[in-house]
């Protein structure tokens, strides 16, 4: 069977990587792919990103399959165009996907089905939403409403940095993000206090099946200072969700998301991800919808799954995710990102990255900002590699992926050194 992935990510690598493992999957084609997937024989790069333009060569080359990874194609309808054309395609219709494309339609949605959320307010007016600032005070929380890869959330501790996210997004609208009427739109909301996670489910309309559960680093600077980015370092599991919480973010989140889409008219299909807030009490409340896997949590969650990818993603497809029992490996997967000079704000591109070790049992390097360009191997944005690496606790996981990162050679990298930090302090706290 052919299969295809679209983007051209940390994440897609990770997904193209689990798929060709497959013994059904004889070549899994990634489009348009990154340096890492060009480099590797195991797959073949599609340099197309238009939705009528893949679908029309998916028709062509009979893919059996094909798994969206990144925001952008499921906004601008991928699902909806393939599935049109009587093609195989896991991911959310445009209309579902809208809980990631639009804050506003997302927290809407949330407060329409009693899903626990943090209090908000939206605003096209500047004035207005400064007014509001004003009136809650600070810390509070000022989001881009629209895609804005990862970046359009500022939590600001002052009411100045409230107010100049506010001009940022809405009067100037840096981001260039427009929701979908059209037009700058912030959402502003209370801040919520605790440990972050990602909880991240496959959906098939009906059916839920969980994967394992990760935590991201989205801080740029060791002990989570500095600006937000996409995200610098991950591991799986994450001892923040107990059994306990699992269980409560499943009933009380999760599948009131799916019964609610479904209610609404717009069942849900695909990846769900569920950005958590988890407070001292062990209380969740939802930060954010993501209608995608989670990058960088899914390179440990893809070095840690056992079971056959496109198996699961077959049934997924077929509406049968009841019949799934996912199998993962008992032990840490902890990944952490490479990320380009400059970045997050003005990555530097172009840099030779002189050394990649190669692929083992227990390490692999996923390539996300990379190109090949005659031969050579360049960073082409901010995040350029993800180091992730499998052992038996965190702290070994840690060391382990830091052995390797060592090793990765292009000027100017910035990488934290602390990823799965939290983890290995409630580990140190258990007498473990």
């Amino acid at each position: 069977m052919k299969v295809l992935v679209i983007g051209g990510g940390g994440r897609e690598h990770a997904l193209a990587w689990r798929l060709a493992q497959s013994e059904r999957v004889t070549r899994v084609y990634v489009a348009p792919g990154n340096g890492g997937t060009a480099q590797d024989k195991r797959f073949v790069q599609v340099d197309l990103t238009e939705p009528a333009a893949l679908r029309a060569w998916a028709q062509q080359e009979k893919i059996a399959l094909t798994v969206v990874g990144p925001e952008a194609p499921l906004a601008a309808g991928v699902v909806d165009e393939f599935r049109a054309h009587g093609l195989r395609i896991f991911g959310p219709t445009q209309a579902a996907a809208q809980l990631e494309s639009s804050k506003a339609f997302s927290k809407a949605f949330m407060k329409r089905h009693k899903i626990p959320t943090a209090e908000y307010e939206a605003f096209t007016d500047p004035a207005a939403a400064h007014a509001y600032v004003d009136a809650q005070g600070a810390p509070i929380v000022v989001k881009a409403d629209g895609l804005a890869a990862g970046k359009g959330v500022v939590v600001a501790m002052t009411l100045q940095e409230a107010h100049e996210a506010i001009d940022f997004m809405l009067v100037d609208n840096k981001f260039g993000v427009s929701h979908n009427e059209g037009g700058a739109r912030v959402v502003i909301e209370e801040f919520l206090a605790g440990e972050e996670a990602s909880f991240i489910v496959l959906c098939d309309g009906k059916n839920v099946t969980a994967l394992a559960t990760s935590q991201d680093h989205k801080r740029l600077l060791d002990g989570d200072e500095g600006p937000n980015t996409g995200g610098m370092g991950a591991y799986s599991p994450a001892p923040v969700v107990t059994a306990e919480i699992h269980g409560r973010v499943m009933r009380e989140i999760i599948l009131p998301t799916i019964r609610g889409m479904e209610k609404d008219g717009i069942p849900y299909t695909g990846f769900l991800y569920a950005g958590l807030m988890i407070d001292k009490d062990g209380h969740a409340k939802t930060l954010e919808f993501n209608c995608r896997m989670g990058d960088p949590e899914t390179q440990p969650i893809m070095m840690r799954l056992k079971s056959d990818l496109f198996e699961v993603l077959w049934h997924a497809t077929d509406g049968t995710l009841d019949q799934v029992e996912l199998q993962w490996d008992r032990r840490v997967a902890l990944g952490v990102v490479l990320a380009a000079h400059g970045y997050p704000l003005a990555p530097r591109k172009g840099d030779a990255i002189m050394a990649i070790p190669a692929e083992a049992p227990d390490a692999m390097v996923f390539h996300a900002g990379t190109t090949l360009q005659d031969g050579q191997l360049r960073t082409s944005g901010g995040r350029v590699l993800c180091v992730t690496a499998l052992a038996d606790n965190v702290r070994l996981a840690q060391q382990r992926a830091y052995e390797v990162a060592a090793q990765v050679r292009f000027d100017g990298v910035q990488y934290r050194k602390d990823i799965g930090h939290r983890a290995v302090a409630a580990r140190a706290g258990q007498g473990g």
